[in-house]
């Protein structure tokens, strides 16, 4: 198994940085929030489309195709409430999709429904899907890298990568705690470039963090095999037995999910009795 080694650009907004509260009353009905959102996210959708000449998001005058007749709709669910985030490919990009662990390096623009722009940054930033909001965390995965580019003079570019906009319930942004320029329940919509992925290994334990958690789950935070409070994909001995996860991998092939020493099916490096 390869990881990348990326040197994280640690200057970069505040705005995309995820915020650890989400709401700021214990009244606040999230589930409410959701579909009020949704029925925002509808209507400007259904009112708004996408102008080529420009790549600008425009209010339809002149019967112009909507973005909601263009857009794909993911499904999160986030403390048992679900959230329905809508998104557009532009091009879907050619080399790997990120997983909610990874990192990306990306180029974005992000706005308010009334064209606000908050945030916007033409620099290319690696960004970890850890730290960001949930938008991005969920947004990204359905987009891939470019191809690098290497110039004589070694400054580089890319090709082809995954370029599109994600439309944000607020609940998968800021709730209603809101964030600097960003007040309390806004949907949010983001203009993303998807340039390159790194798989993060966030543990170093040669088990890429995506795959220390089930597969198809979205618990990677709280996924913990023996029970020390720190999730597998922190953790360098994810099941308490005392040997360290890379020294797992008995056979040495680089996959540590088809060694069973005890042939219980469960893996060496999850199994504190193997």
């Amino acid at each position: 198994m390869k990881f990348k080694n990326i040197l994280f650009i640690l200057a970069v907004s505040t705005l995309i940085i995820s915020c650890s509260k989400d709401n700021n009353s214990d009244s606040f009905d999230a589930a409410k929030q959701a579909l009020e959102d949704d029925v925002t996210l509808i209507k400007y959708l259904q009112t708004h489309y996408l102008k080529e000449s420009d790549g600008g998001i425009w209010t339809i005058k002149n019967g112009e195709t909507p973005l909601m007749e263009q857009v794909e709709v993911q499904t999160v669910k986030k403390n048992d409430i679900s959230y329905k985030l809508y998104f557009l490919k532009l091009s879907e990009g050619v080399t790997i999709s990120p997983s909610k662990v990874d990192s990306v390096l990306t180029t974005y623009t992000g706005m308010l429904l009334d064209s606000t722009v908050f945030d916007s940054s033409s620099r290319m930033l690696w960004m970890p899907l850890t730290g960001v909001i949930d938008g991005w965390a969920y947004g990204f995965t359905n987009f891939k890298g470019g191809t690098k580019v290497l110039n004589s003079d070694e400054s580089f570019y890319y090709e082809n990568s995954g370029k599109g906009i994600l439309f944000i319930p607020s609940g998968l942004a800021y709730g209603n705690s809101g964030q600097s320029v960003i007040p309390p329940n806004s949907p949010l919509v983001f203009q993303i470039n998807l340039l390159d992925v790194n798989i993060a290994d966030h543990d170093n334990d040669g088990v890429a963090s995506y795959l220390e958690f089930p597969i198809g789950s979205d618990d990677y935070k709280t996924f913990d095999t023996d029970g020390d409070g720190i999730p597998n994909y922190l953790d360098a001995d994810d099941d308490g037995d005392g040997r360290l996860t890379r020294d797992e991998d008995t056979n040495k092939n680089g996959n540590w999910f088809d060694d069973d020493a005890d042939g219980d099916g469960i893996p060496n490096f999850l199994d504190k009795d193997s």
